[in-house]
């Protein structure tokens, strides 16, 4: 993906989306990167047993791809001053997860982006997503 100029674009304009497949390596790569091998995220069938239907990813891992969805839009992942979103669904592998962005408000270099996710089914994963940027 392109870097955006944030300063070219408007309030109310929408960045270009970021997709990613969420794949079963990368979920097991943040297992072992985050620590956390909670058997939701690592072993199906204790997952189905639990009635998730097999393996979620971390809802981290989301956050992860929209934070570098931010990053690019940014420039740089030290433009992103603050990210902070509400999970609100579950990714399974083979999702294709899509970060959408929009410029909700400037203020001299400052910028503040509306941020969600959603999956190829539609379905919302992350929602009420505030990303500060300062370039």
């Amino acid at each position: 993906m392109a870097t955006v100029d944030l300063k070219q674009w408007p309030v109310g304009q929408d960045l270009p989306p970021l997709s990613k497949v969420v794949t079963r390596v990368q979920i097991a790569r943040y297992a072992g990167a985050s620590g956390d091998f909670n058997p939701i995220h690592v072993d199906d069938e204790f997952a189905r047993m639990v009635g998730l239907g097999g393996v979620i990813a971390h809802g981290l891992l989301t956050m992860g791809i929209a934070s570098q969805a931010v990053s690019e839009w940014a420039g740089s992942p030290l433009a992103v001053k603050k990210l902070k979103v509400r999970f609100s669904g579950m990714v399974r592998p083979g999702d294709t997860v899509t970060i959408h962005g929009r410029i909700n408000s400037t203020n001299g270099n400052e910028f503040t982006l509306d941020v969600w996710a959603d999956t190829q089914t539609g379905e919302q994963v992350l929602t009420k997503g505030v990303a500060i940027v300062v370039l």
